[in-house]
């Protein structure tokens, strides 16, 4: 019983809320009438009232997260957009339709009764609502805020979303949800405040950054505002006495001008605080003057560096934090002249130097401080777009307002979200392929399509800025060469092939041991040169393509079969007259020799094979003199390894088949590549000491030596050529008996 009391009790509560709310909005929505400074017709704001009334009639919601009356917020976010940005036109409409249209299964609607103009701006604010509900990581990026401004297409949007969320930023000081006004207050400072000051709007710029520090770092906000309030009457006299001499000099000279002390931003003492790791007390620059000087256009660099000139002579100057953008204005447009000049106190104070016309322009947004101020750019769409707004704002252009970014931003790049929210840049005209193997090789090599906007669709899809897109994948599926030809990222391109080409080569390896045990069943002997000219015969110029070819099941293993036994007995027929020969006795001729990495050294494989090519093994570096083996390789040669090599006990368990017995034959005449490692203490001429040893022996060649030390230990990497392990034993031994060597062995 209690409980559907206290349920009852809820409801009756909502309900009265909802009443309230609903009453505020007619309230709002009739005073649309009395708004003629937004520029609304009579018969406009008669529209957008009918239109409201309706959606209020049909249930829609008008509160928002914290509370806050929706069609209120709108129209408190349009006349600020109108008093302190002087916006007007459809803009405004869309935005406070917006506050009642959450999808776009009404913008038809709207369109028959505003036009097509607010129809498209009220598209762009519900993409940019959808935008948002992504990671907070994601918001911190570059990228993102290209991809933002890109979805607003139309200006005065980004204009409108600025004031709207100053109005919010200013409403939700006692809000009680304090993760969505952590949210809030993330917008504010990524996306919003660096918008604004890119377009110059500095006043509404300082706002949304002090706000937001005051939401999300309160501790830091409120110890910095305290100790502003505590020194600002000594500030204030320090600017005064600092002024005065200065102002009595400047009117000496008949140079009209008048000169203001202007105290930092909170957010921009934290962030000098933070950069500079240092107390309130360590920033030495917390304000600084502004020397403004009324000239015509003709005379301001003259009389500029006139004030210069005085003032430098008054006080002691720093000529390396001179900033001179008079000469050569920044490519913004920002013109000033920055000096810093040791004042009363020996403290060091800013002065900028300007004209009424150069101060009118940093402080009303025809100058972008967005680098001056060293935030990052990177994107010149962004930044020269932007850049034509400003002027836009001047001139009151109602066409370059209005103006799309979407396809000079997209040209060259596509920003897409994953399930998670983080945010990809591929190149323009990239498929779900192209993501897929952005995200990791194996997504890619598995992917069978994608979902977006909860659609399955292809891999060849085509993707489009701001689409969340979710990889399907599937363990049957398998890398294609042709989709080299789909794809148009660099990276897929590479991946893809470097995937087809490790898939053959899995296949083929299985291929040639599947042979390798049928020919093993039949009891007929492997030879590579047989071998080599049945692949040929048969029509293939690698023996890759022919091992793929009997994965794929393309060949009959039985015909490929007797085709080898034919050849082979045509090979040993025309082989009986030679005369035979002891293995001992045989040498590689130097042809051969040449084609192989051992140049002079003779080797007998199993008793019975001659002139087959070999190679020493890198992995354990076998050295005349070494117990060896032989392992047959995938390409039909010869690796030899050592018998105690790493890899030796898996060789010889997972293909016991390809071992083959090994040993030297006669005299090793070359020299083979070892790597030695040594340890020891890090004292001064040890390097000097190893080398001098190792220089010293006739047969033995240093070809590098790599060092390194670490807490009074070093460990040192040496590749020596020796000749047999004779002489590489008695190396090491020598090494050994260095002073200050602890050990010496052989990788």
């Amino acid at each position: 019983m209690f409980m559907a009391d206290m349920q009852r009790l809820d409801n009756q509560r909502r309900e009265t809320q909802k009443g309230r709310h609903s009453l505020e909005a007619h309230r709002a929505i009739w005073a649309l009438a009395h708004m003629r400074h937004l520029g609304l017709s009579f018969k406009d704001a008669e529209k957008i009232r009918t239109f409201l009334k309706q959606r209020i009639a049909d249930g829609a919601i008008t509160e928002d997260v914290f509370g806050l009356n929706r069609v209120v917020l709108s129209l408190q976010a349009c006349l600020l957009a109108s008093s302190e940005i002087g916006l007007r036109g459809h803009a405004l409409v869309a935005c406070i339709l917006r506050s009642l249209v959450f999808d776009t299964a009404k913008l038809d609607e709207v369109e028959k009764v505003f036009g097509s103009d607010v129809r498209i701006a009220l598209h762009a604010f519900l993409r940019i609502e959808s935008l948002l509900d992504t990671k907070i990581e994601t918001m911190e990026t570059d990228s993102f805020r290209n991809l933002f401004v890109a979805q607003c297409g139309d200006m005065r949007v980004i204009l409108l979303l600025i004031a709207d969320c100053v109005n919010k930023m200013r409403l939700v000081r006692n809000a009680h949800d304090k993760e969505a006004r952590r949210v809030l207050s993330i917008e504010a400072a990524y996306i919003y405040a660096p918008l604004a000051h890119k377009l110059g709007l500095y006043t509404l710029k300082s706002e949304l950054e002090d706000l937001s520090l005051k939401y999300m770092e309160s501790e830091a906000y409120y110890h910095i505002k305290e100790k502003l309030n505590a020194t600002k009457r000594a500030r204030d006299s320090y600017i005064e006495r600092f002024i005065a001499p200065l102002r009595d000099r400047l009117e000496e000279e008949g140079i009209s001008c008048h000169i203001k002390g202007r105290t930092k931003s909170i957010h921009s003492i934290w962030q000098k605080m933070k950069k500079q790791h240092c107390a309130f007390e360590g920033v030495y620059d917390l304000f600084a003057i502004r020397v403004i000087i009324d000239a015509p256009f003709e005379k301001e660099k003259e009389l500029c560096w006139k004030v210069f000139s005085l003032i430098t002579y008054k006080y002691e100057s720093n000529l390396r934090r001179l900033r001179d953008w008079l000469t050569v204005p920044k490519s913004n447009g920002y013109e000033s002249l920055h000096i810093t000049v040791r004042g009363p106190e020996d403290k060091w104070v800013e002065v900028q130097i300007r004209t009424s016309r150069m101060d009118e322009i940093a402080e009303h947004g025809l100058a972008a401080h967005w680098r001056y101020k060293g935030i990052k750019v990177s994107d010149r769409g962004v930044d020269s777009w932007l850049a034509n707004i400003r002027e836009a704002l001047e001139q009151g252009d109602e066409s370059q307002l209005s103006k799309s970014l979407g396809s000079d931003l997209h040209e060259g790049s596509v920003y897409v979200f994953s399930p998670k929210g983080d945010l990809y840049k591929l190149p323009e005209g990239a498929i779900v392929l192209d993501f897929a193997y952005l995200i990791h090789t194996n997504v890619g090599d598995h992917c069978v399509g994608a979902r977006i906007a909860g659609r399955n669709v292809s891999i060849r899809q085509p993707l489009e800025s701001g689409q969340k897109v979710e990889i399907i994948t599937s363990t049957s599926q398998t890398p294609k060469l042709e989709w080299v030809n789909w794809v148009v990222s660099s990276r897929a391109k590479a991946k893809i092939r470097s995937s087809v080409n490790d898939l053959q080569a899995i296949d083929g390896n299985f291929a040639r041991e599947v042979l390798e045990r049928k020919l093993k069943n039949r009891k007929i002997a492997w030879d590579e040169s047989a071998w080599n000219i049945a692949i040929k015969k048969l029509g293939f110029k690698e023996a890759n393509e022919f091992y793929k070819s009997i994965a794929d099941n393309r060949l009959d293993l039985n015909a490929v079969i007797e085709q080898y036994l034919e050849i082979l007995n045509r090979v040993h027929n025309s082989q009986e007259h030679l005369v035979q020969r002891s293995a001992e006795e045989f040498s590689l001729e130097k042809s051969f020799v040449a084609n192989v990495s051992i140049p002079d050294d003779v080797l007998v494989i199993d008793n019975e094979l001659k002139g087959l090519h070999f190679q020493m093994a890198h992995c354990c570096n076998p050295v005349y003199g070494d117990e060896v083996f032989g392992f047959v390789t995938v390409s039909g040669g010869i690796k030899i390894h050592r018998n105690n090599c790493p890899n030796a006990p898996a060789l010889r368990q997972r293909f016991p088949y390809r071992i083959v017995r090994a040993r030297w034959a006669g005299k090793g005449k070359g020299q083979y590549p070892i790597v030695l490692t040594v340890i020891g203490q890090d004292d001064l001429g040890i390097v000097n000491n190893i080398t001098s040893v190792i220089s010293k022996e006739e047969h033995i060649m240093l070809r590098s030596i790599n060092i390194d030390s670490h807490d009074g230990l070093f460990s040192g990497m040496l590749t020596v050529l020796v000749d047999d392990t004779q002489v590489l034993n008695a190396l090491i031994r020598k090494l050994r008996a260095v002073r200050g060597v602890k050990a010496v062995s052989r990788s």
